[in-house]
């Protein structure tokens, strides 16, 4: 663990808030560059000007045999330090104090390191001087090289003096691209710095400044101008009480802020603000806390957004919603007004149409007779017209709370109802387990109704009708119009059958409003159902799809949402 502090302020900080983020950014380069040291196994340390200790790595622990104390302890941290004759070295003659004295490297000096335990390491310190932009020494770097090993090697091998000399040679260029690479850090910092100041000062978009303790604003950006319309020598130095309306200054909305930003850390809000013209805008505020190493308050960050746009937007689009509820519940009350007023006079018709069929049809000629017969079955159809606009009126509208069905339990209610159609036309219901579902009870059961009434009303003249009735689960990508992206989990309710089909190109007419595709013989209805089936899906949240070939058979398919 790399032991030390980080002894350089930064400089040119425009306002506290800089200073902040600033100190956050040098924190992030220490932490990369402390543990850029620590990685080495090469014992390293630095110093202040004074030449008091200020970091150290644990190779340098290690070497001195000893932890020594950050801001305390003075030059190499060891227990003592002799010359290479064996003689006391007083540290104001040893290199790193030759460095700090003469603002040089020193490179050409071997110690000798005693540990407290009586060993002892021969040491080739290098230190370096530290400057700063102006030229001021700010400190020095010192790695020692730990050349015990190898004078023993010398000694007891003889090396050649060009192998010792190599070694040298390429322990003064590891030191130099140490500093190097030291004072590259230090310039991509301040390069950050000016970054940083700069990205803050130039946006536009949002009003980001600092305030006091007390909330009075310290700094002022390009975007707190353009929003709030103050410049910055109009505002700094005052309360940012001025941002908020009459009403809520007099509710105490801004010390509220404080307070709740002081308790909780952060405190995010969206009203009107009050501009220097006195127009209001519609912004979005964050009140962050910033806190000193002990965790008190220093003050806030304040970063606004103009959301008036968005704000007239929904407002505009609520006002719309419910102008649309009111003429959707208009038009309903008028469908179900215009439906009974039809039915009463098309009662009356029918009446007297069948009072003329019944008691007259004798007296009429054989034309006549014909055009009362074809009267009465028109009545008959406008009549089931008004109905099936009447469900498809309250299938559109309705809002009821859902509730656990179980479709097994519907299907067969619509199979009893339908026994004798069944049995009269030679149709039978093949049926599989079918799921419980989360729904409108009464509205799943008209949709099985439609699909299996459809399925009896263009059944085929020359076959047995059959009917399949089967369920699965599906998910998104698997369902029949291939909704690309949607993973969620359906039920699928499949209702096919042996009848006369239709083209596959009215697959998506079939489901519209008064579309009939067949115009067969006996073939009641209005177009009507296989719409109400669709809405009723809709109001599910899921999709009916159909397919279909002529004289083959249709198929439709019912995803309900699991």
């Amino acid at each position: 663990m790399i032991s030390g502090r980080y002894t350089h302020a930064p400089q040119d900080i425009a306002g506290p808030i800089e200073q902040q983020e600033l100190i956050t950014a040098l924190k992030d380069s220490e932490a990369r560059y402390r543990a850029l040291v620590e990685g080495l196994n090469t014992p390293l340390y630095t110093t202040d000007a004074k030449g008091i200790i200020t970091m150290y790595n644990k190779a340098a622990a290690d070497l001195w045999g000893r932890e020594p104390q950050v801001g305390r302890d003075m030059w190499c941290g060891s227990y003592k330090i002799r010359n290479t004759d064996g003689s006391d070295l007083p540290l104001g003659d040893c290199p790193m104090a030759i460095c700090l004295k003469e603002g040089r490297a020193v490179t050409d000096q071997e110690i000798i390191v005693v540990r407290p335990d009586g060993t002892e390491r021969l040491v080739a310190p290098q230190p370096q001087p530290i400057f700063d932009e102006h030229g001021k020494m700010t400190g020095a770097i010192n790695m020692l090289i730990d050349v015990t090993d190898i004078k023993r090697t010398e000694q007891a091998l003889r090396k050649s003096e060009h192998d010792y000399q190599e070694l040298v040679a390429s322990l003064e260029k590891m030191v130099e691209e140490k500093a190097t690479d030291l004072k590259k850090k230090n310039d991509e910092l301040k390069k950050s710095e000016e970054r940083y100041h700069k990205m803050v000062d130039e946006v536009e978009d949002y009003a980001i400044l600092l305030l006091n303790p007390e909330g009075v604003i310290q700094n002022w950006n390009k975007g707190a101008e353009k929003i709030k319309g103050y410049r910055e020598e109009e505002i700094v130095g005052k309360s940012f009480e001025l941002f908020y309306t009459p009403e809520d200054r007099e509710k105490n909305l801004p010390a509220n802020l404080i307070g709740e930003a002081r308790q909780k850390g952060k405190a995010v809000i969206e009203g009107w603000r009050v501009k220097k013209d006195g127009g209001r805008f519609w912004g979005s505020t964050v009140l962050t806390a910033l806190h000193d190493e002990m965790g008190g308050i220093i003050g806030f960050s304040k970063v606004t957004r103009d959301l008036t746009e968005r704000k007239l937007a929904e407002d505009k689009m609520r006002l719309y919603s419910n102008d649309l509820e009111f003429q959707n519940k208009e038009l309903e009350q008028f469908v179900y007004a215009a439906s009974h007023d039809l039915k009463e006079p098309l009662r009356k018709v029918h009446l007297y149409n069948s009072y003329v069929y019944d008691n007259a049809a004798s007296l009429l000629d054989e034309r006549s007779k014909d055009y009362m017969e074809r009267s009465l079955t028109a009545i008959k159809r406008m009549g089931n017209l008004i109905e099936d606009l009447l469900a498809y009126s309250k299938i559109t509208y309705s809002a009821i709370t859902f509730t656990k069905v179980d479709l097994n339990t519907l299907l067969a209610e619509i199979i009893a109802e339908k026994s004798e159609e069944l049995e009269q036309n030679n149709i039978t219901i093949e049926k599989a387990a079918l799921p419980v579902i989360n729904g409108i009870s009464f509205q799943c059961k008209q949709l099985l109704d439609n699909l299996v009434s459809n399925s009896i009303k263009y059944r085929h003249p020359g076959r047995p009708g059959h009917i399949r009735i089967g369920a699965a689960i599906v998910y998104g990508p698997q369902m029949h119009d291939g909704k690309a992206g949607d993973m969620k989990k359906y039920h699928k309710i499949s209702i096919e059958d042996n009848g006369i089909g239709f083209e596959p190109e009215y697959a998506e007419k079939i489901f519209k409003i008064f579309q009939r595709l067949h115009n067969q013989a006996g073939a009641s209805g209005s177009g009507i159902g296989l719409a109400i089936a669709k809405r009723i899906i809709q109001n599910h949240k899921g999709f009916i799809t159909a397919t279909g070939k002529i004289d083959e058979g249709a198929r439709f398919d019912v995803y309900f949402p699991a």
